[in-house]
């Protein structure tokens, strides 16, 4: 680009170490202030010979660009009220191509090949038993070697340049950008390389083997990055904190009044500076002989200065002589600050109408985002964030922190809320204070719970270690469940798999929060047929922090006792509504698939319908649900072309029963869309293995949510399970209501055959 003169300016106002010469030259290189300024932090000597040429000739060229700057400073600036749109120009532009930006550019571009990367290293992992998805495999050798590990290596060094382009994408202000692939640099910036211990020790390693990770030195490993990350956090926290502006941007003229009243004092002060008496040699003043002649001599000079101000003759040699060495006095250096505070608030500005015109540029588009942001509870700390915190605004708003998640999102297989975050890689997210979270979905996830109006204090991701030591308090919990739901037709008696039922954490007292079960309502299944369904399943072994291996465990696979629940469930459900046809039933894993209606006489062959295999993509499954929901209900719903089904006052409720084995890849995302809905009520099944740290980690996050977005409840149950416990608990949970003994015992009778 062409540097105008005040792109010159608000360059210097993000980078006020930077003189004109080298804003000149990084603006010429690039498209716009914003890559300009991005470009100075990483390499403030990349122009270094061009910007001392440029320097040295705009030297001669300062009174103008000085009156220019005033004059600009002067120009009256129209302050629009709140997500006014921008100039007509932009608005046409819109209208022609979709929105995008560096976020959405570099995301678009991590997308390709992140979920090939993410398989890549688990597949890599698993063949070198190392169970744990923090620790990168290990395969010193000297030479080219063409193993797994060094084949993951080189894929990621080839994906460097994408790397850098999402850092760049994703950076604040002053922050740099690094990585760990140290083969590609000689020197780097990377905080973790040195201060944080290797998982593997400090022995020597083998060329002939992959190296094993050592508990001991994991487990320090693991103590150290949490402390780095915390402080890692708060240092770049409390940085962007103190680069926000000084000045509020959306009162321009409130800031332009300042600046008039400085520029007169400034006027004022350079008149008195040319009114000054110029210094008098020191030795006429020791000479008593000299007195006179000295004093007539001053009293000539100053009449000459008179005579020069009467006469419009030249200023005084001292005036010249601070103009020509770039002197200032504090008025006109607390003027030229101000200056650039405008013009930086201006760009700043300008940037977010321009933002929030591209991404909402209808009515109907930004009623659609009020109504989230209230539904969600930010729609006053947004409201703060875009009046005092203007640039993490911005940086918020580009990765569409305060709009419902797209839902074109849910069938993809790589989206902008599935990339991972790795502190010690360089991999950043999207806040100030992104270490320490495993993607995307789980950093937003958390802003969005610690910054909803009403919430009970900051709520930390626990690490590692909290979430270990939980899990396992939990896990001590587990007591007999009730006799009274002893039933001989359980799958883990028909299967003999082991004696009796495996201990279970009661679940939390029942607390209805929606209104109970009415016809209207809409009740669907949801059934996770990932691969770990049809495993037989296993429990990790602890070493420390370390997972050394899996023991199987004694209890029925997982997707007999799913079977076994959907059974009994749409039986107390049909005896409840009266309901014989039955509820629609779908299945997911990394694609969504509609089974069909299923009911007390066709589930055995509606069941060979479903094929068990793949991830586990909830999101796509829930997607799948919410079609066929708005579907039946489309008259009282309206669709958005981004954001999907919007559900009207008069839609009816859904209520869908959500049967998981594990944690969803994508479960934050999930949580995140739940957060924001209204018309919808899901009750989760966890199904665990008995004795398994990572179920009851799983249930105490399940946990967390429900107690935050109370449209969600859960039931977890482990080892060999007492079904008719777990689906009395359901059904409380499922229709709003204490459901007592005596009417649990009357709705699990087998419905009567309504042909």
């Amino acid at each position: 680009m062409l540097p105008s003169e005040t792109d010159i300016a608000n360059f210097i106002a993000f980078a006020p170490e930077a003189d004109e010469g080298k804003a000149f030259v990084f603006l010429e290189g690039s498209n716009s202030v914003e890559e300009a300024v991005t470009q100075f932090y990483e390499n403030p000597d990349k122009y270094s010979e061009s910007a001392a040429a440029v320097s040295s000739m705009s030297s001669m060229s300062t009174p103008m660009a000085s009156a220019s700057d005033a004059k600009e400073a002067k120009t009256p600036i129209y302050s629009p009220p709140p997500y006014a749109p921008p100039p007509e120009t932009t608005r046409t532009m819109q209208q022609h191509r979709p929105h995008t930006n560096p976020v959405i550019q570099a995301g678009h571009v991590r997308a390709r090949d992140e979920q090939e990367m993410q398989n890549l290293l688990q597949s890599v992992q698993m063949a070198n038993g190392i169970y744990n998805s923090d620790i990168e495999p290990e395969h010193e050798f000297d030479g080219y070697c063409n193993c797994a590990v060094h084949q993951y290596k080189y894929r990621k060094m080839a994906r460097l340049d994408v790397q850098k382009m999402w850092s760049k994408a994703v950076l604040y202000p002053g922050e740099k950008a690094y990585h760990d692939c140290y083969q590609a640099s000689l020197f780097t910036n990377n905080p973790y390389r040195y201060r944080i211990v290797s998982p593997y020790g400090n022995f020597i390693f083998s060329s002939y083997y992959v190296q094993k990770p050592s508990p001991s030195y994991y487990a320090s490993s693991v103590h150290q990055t949490i402390a780095l990350n915390a402080a890692l956090n708060q240092e770049a926290q409390s940085s962007i904190d103190a680069k926000e502006p000084r000045i509020n941007i959306w009162n321009i003229e409130q800031l332009e009044s300042s600046m008039s009243k400085m520029t007169l004092a400034t006027d004022s002060s350079s008149q008195a500076d040319e009114e000054e008496e110029p210094p008098v040699e020191k030795g006429s003043a020791e000479k008593g002989g000299l007195e006179k002649s000295s004093a007539g001599k001053r009293q000539s000079m100053a009449g000459s200065v008179a005579n020069s101000k009467t006469e419009g003759s030249k200023p005084s040699r001292f005036a010249t002589l601070k103009k020509a060495v770039g002197m200032k006095s504090p008025e006109e250096k607390a003027v030229a600050r101000t200056q650039k505070m405008g013009a930086s608030g201006r760009v700043l500005r300008n940037a977010i109408l321009e933002e929030e015109q591209g991404r909402w540029p209808t009515l109907e588009w930004r009623q659609i985002v009020a109504t989230y942001q209230e539904k969600v509870g930010m729609t006053q700390k947004i409201a703060h964030l875009r009046a005092h915190q203007p640039t993490q605004y911005l940086h918020l708003l580009r990765a569409g922190y305060f709009e419902p998640i797209p839902v074109a999102w849910a069938n993809l297989a790589s989206n902008p809320l599935k990339f991972s975050i790795e502190a010690a890689a360089g991999w950043r997210g999207i806040t100030p204070a992104w270490r320490g979270y495993e993607d995307t979905a789980e950093e937003r996830l958390y802003w969005v719970l610690n910054h909803r109006e009403g919430g009970a204090g900051v709520r930390i991701k626990p690490d590692i270690i909290s979430t270990m030591n939980m899990a396992r308090a939990r896990m001590a919990s587990a007591v007999e469940p009730p006799p009274a739901y002893y039933s001989p037709n359980d799958i883990c008696h028909v299967q003999h798999t082991s004696e009796g039922y495996s201990k279970q954490v009661m679940p939390a007292p029942f607390i209805p929060f929606d209104a109970p079960e009415v016809s209207t309502d809409d009740t669907m299944i949801l059934l996770d047929v990932s691969g770990s369904m049809d495993f037989v399943p296993v429990r990790p072994v602890y070493n420390q922090y370390l997972i050394t291996g899996y023991t199987k465990s004694t209890q029925p696979k997982n997707k007999d006792v799913a079977k076994a629940i959907i059974r009994r469930f749409t039986d107390a459900m049909a005896n409840h509504d009266h309901n014989f046809r039955g509820y629609d039933f779908t299945t997911f894993a990394n694609q969504a698939k509609y089974i069909g209606v299923v009911n007390h006489q066709n589930l055995d062959a509606m069941w060979q319908n479903v094929r068990i295999g793949g991830g586990t993509r909830v999101m796509t499954g829930w997607q799948k649900i919410k079609d066929l929901h708005f579907q039946k209900h489309s008259e009282s719903a309206t669709h958005h072309p981004v954001y999907g089904w919007q559900a009207g006052p008069r839609t009816p409720m859904l209520r869908m029963l959500l049967l998981l084995d594990g944690e969803a890849t994508d479960m934050d995302e999930f949580e995140l869309d739940l957060l924001g809905l209204s018309w919808v009520h899901v009750t989760i099944f966890l199904i665990g293995v008995d004795g398994c740290p990572h179920h009851h980690r799983h249930a105490n996050e399940l946990q967390r949510i429900s107690q935050v977005n109370h449209h969600v409840s859960f039931v977890d149950a482990q080892g060999n399970t007492p079904e008719r416990f777990v689906t009395h608990e359901l059904l409380k949970r499922h229709l709003g209501y204490e459901v007592t003994m005596s009417e649990f015992e009357e709705l699990e009778q087998p419905p009567p055959y309504a042909g």
